[in-house]
């Protein structure tokens, strides 16, 4: 993926100075000998405010961007939680168990001293990111640490990210509203332009000798048979060197970067061609390009590819599962009711490494039936990425802000299932336990827009430890029917 953060891990344990220093540093020892991937071992154990700058100019100067703070024993609060204040990253802090030694010189009490630490974090309006149980062995907390990776690498995604925007959204799209205050919030950047900027840069794209070798690269991804329309691969790889040109021209101080674009009603129109093949390779690479300029969107995906690692899509909340198709495919098969799923659809713009073998470039036949004589064949409103979704394990979310300003969120773990969608589009059926309940009470209720976020695989722990780390206050999720949705009426 070529850009999302590469997490580069410090580890600094701390003492408190009427505990043994040995016991920190061997408990420290042990945890990097537990842990199966790479960590940088911090030589300086932290006792006092000067240790600390040692410490913090130490993993500094050797590259870490994300560091565990470690208790070994009680540890020393004011120092230990200045880390947080000196470290620009994300910074987790766990405790060691007891159980290594002997209860008397082997006895360290980080379990107390979290309660201390946590507390000095608040006091100081400093962020720490604390797992759901901090205290455990060096194998406990090697597993942590582990679960801290995509945490941390979405935490960093975020707060180096740019946003850039070409267009507004389209009439009656209300719902892609863009507080950008939100953004602010976050650390987001954003940049946004007009659809005319980008069909200048375009057009100044026109002949470009890198133009031969992306024609080449889209030909052997799609393969013979999901290559209709050859003729229009050097019209589309221009407009992907288009994006990746301006995406560095304009990232500015940022790292990394997504889109959102507006892809109707006149870009195809005027380019000759849907944006949504070339938008679904960028996303293959961990640039995620939202539809309908869903600057949310954008950002939601961009966090999902960050903990995933890999590449994610942005769909509608589409359309019903038709009872007949649930009756003979699902039901019986599955372990879900009708109102469970639902249709995830868009255009085009799922990567083809997400779809069936079969999936192929084909046309938006919604913007076909709008922008195009009735009866005629495709014309520019071809260059649609379409076909099943592939089966398997995702995650349905979103962060949005509201437009009172205020950040909310919503995560619901589900799967693609096996079953033929026999529709057009980047489609599956999808399947979420209690859909039908959280479409209702949080979706509507809560005035969520009509895009969720697809990351693939299951994510929702990691999801929700960021949004809680970026201080999202609401994290809505598919609650069993055992915990009633607070407008969940108890008769109905």
């Amino acid at each position: 993926m070529q850009n999302i953060p590469e997490v580069k891990l410090g580890l600094i344990a701390v003492s408190r100075d009427c505990f043994p220093i040995a016991l920190s540093e061997q408990r420290r020892k042990n945890i990097v000998a537990a842990y199966q991937g790479t960590l940088y071992e911090c030589p300086v154990t932290v006792e006092n405010e000067l240790d600390m700058q040692k410490a913090v100019a130490d993993v500094k100067e050797q590259g870490c961007n994300a560091l565990v703070v470690f208790l070994g024993n009680f540890g020393p609060e004011t120092p230990e939680t200045l880390i947080a204040k000196h470290f620009d990253g994300p910074c987790m802090f766990v405790a060691a168990a007891e159980g290594d030694g002997d209860l008397v010189n082997g006895r360290g009490d980080a379990y107390c001293g979290m309660l201390n630490c946590s507390y000095n974090l608040g006091m100081r309006h400093l962020k720490g990111y604390i797992p759901e149980y901090p205290v455990g062995t060096a194998d406990d907390i090697a597993k942590m640490i582990a679960d801290f990776v995509p945490i941390a690498r979405a935490i960093i995604g975020v707060k180096n990210l740019k946003i850039i925007t070409f267009g507004p959204r389209p009439q009656d799209f209300f719902a892609c509203n863009a507080p950008i205050k939100g953004l602010y919030e976050l650390g987001v950047e954003i940049e946004e332009n007009s659809e005319l900027d980008l069909l200048v840069s375009y057009r100044e794209h026109a002949n470009d000798p890198r133009i031969a070798a992306v024609c080449k690269d889209m030909a052997n991804e799609l393969g013979q048979s999901g290559n209709n329309y050859p003729a229009l691969l050097p019209r589309m790889a221009q407009f992907e060197l288009t994006l990746m040109d301006w995406i560095e021209a304009h990232k500015g101080d940022r790292k990394f970067v997504a889109l959102a674009d507006k892809c109707w009603p006149a870009f195809p129109k005027e380019f000759g061609f849907e944006p949504c093949y070339v938008n679904s390779r960028l996303a293959s690479r961990g640039i995620p390009v939202a539809c309908e300029v869903d600057i949310y969107g954008a950002l939601s995906e961009y966090i999902g590819a960050c903990i995933s690692n890999d590449a994610v899509t942005l769909l509608d909340i589409n359309n019903s599962v038709p009872a007949k198709m649930w009756e003979d495919e699902i039901k019986g098969k599955f372990d879900y009711s009708l109102t469970d799923t639902f249709m995830g659809f868009h255009c085009g713009n799922t990567p083809s490494c997400k779809m069936c073998a079969d999936r192929a470039v084909k046309y938006q036949l919604i913007q076909h039936r709008l922008l195009e004589p009735e009866g005629s064949e495709p014309g520019f409103t071809r260059c649609t990425l379409e076909g099943d979704i592939a089966p398997g394990e995702i995650t349905f979310y979103r962060l949005q802000c509201d437009s009172d300003g205020n950040l909310r969120s919503y995560i619901a773990e589900g799967e693609v299932l096996p079953v033929a969608t026999t529709s057009f589009g980047g489609i599956g059926v999808f399947a979420i336990h209690e859909m039908g309940r959280f479409y209702r009470h949080v979706l509507i209720q809560k005035s969520y827009p009509h895009h969720g976020a697809v990351a693939f695989g299951h994510h929702g722990k990691a999801l929700f430890e960021v949004f809680k780390f970026l201080g999202v206050q609401d994290i809505a999720y598919n609650q069993p029917k055992s915990l009633p949705y607070p407008t969940e009426n108890p008769w109905a």
